[in-house]
């Protein structure tokens, strides 16, 4: 199973509207109907809160939101531990907390997850600078992490 970050989600609404690549969008609900893709639910409640028409969609294609678990939750605290972020103390340049939630969630579900967060070549030496990328790559994490174009490139389809 694939997962979706907000980001990627987002960004394939902007770039790829509805109404001009029908073909992407039909497949995608396919992707959705046989639960080969699904979302975090905290990434589902930030795609409705900045683009609602686009949680719209995703609510018509009866979605699958996966829910933060205690397992989910543990490991959150596991990821900040690795990253040294004490409490709320979260560095404006590196990963926030839903951010983790759903790396976390990506981890649980063993999926890979699709973000179009900035792809950061030069790692910071602060690891609470690192972005959803950045974590997803790191050792004690291991969580696949692509973006929206590499996702469509994966799956080798033809949208006609």
């Amino acid at each position: 199973m694939h997962v979706f970050d907000a980001s990627s989600i987002i960004h394939a609404f902007d770039n790829y509207p509805l109404e001009q690549f029908p073909p992407l969008w039909n497949w995608m609900a396919e992707q959705i109907a046989t639960e080969q893709l699904a979302i975090p639910f905290v990434a589902y409640e930030e795609v409705n809160a900045k683009v609602p028409e686009c949680g719209k969609w995703l609510r018509e294609q009866n979605v699958r939101r996966l829910e933060v678990t205690n397992a989910i939750i543990q490991d959150t605290l596991r990821i900040k531990g690795l990253l040294g972020i004490a409490g709320d103390a979260y560095h404006s340049k590196g990963v926030g907390e839903n951010d983790i939630l759903i790396i976390a969630t990506a981890r649980a579900w063993f999926s890979v997850l699709i973000s179009d967060e900035e792809r950061q070549p030069n790692v910071p030496r602060l690891p609470a600078k690192k972005k959803i990328p950045a974590v997803c790559a790191m050792p004690q994490v291991g969580v696949e992490c692509i973006s929206f174009i590499e996702y469509l490139r994966a799956s080798g389809t033809v949208f006609r």
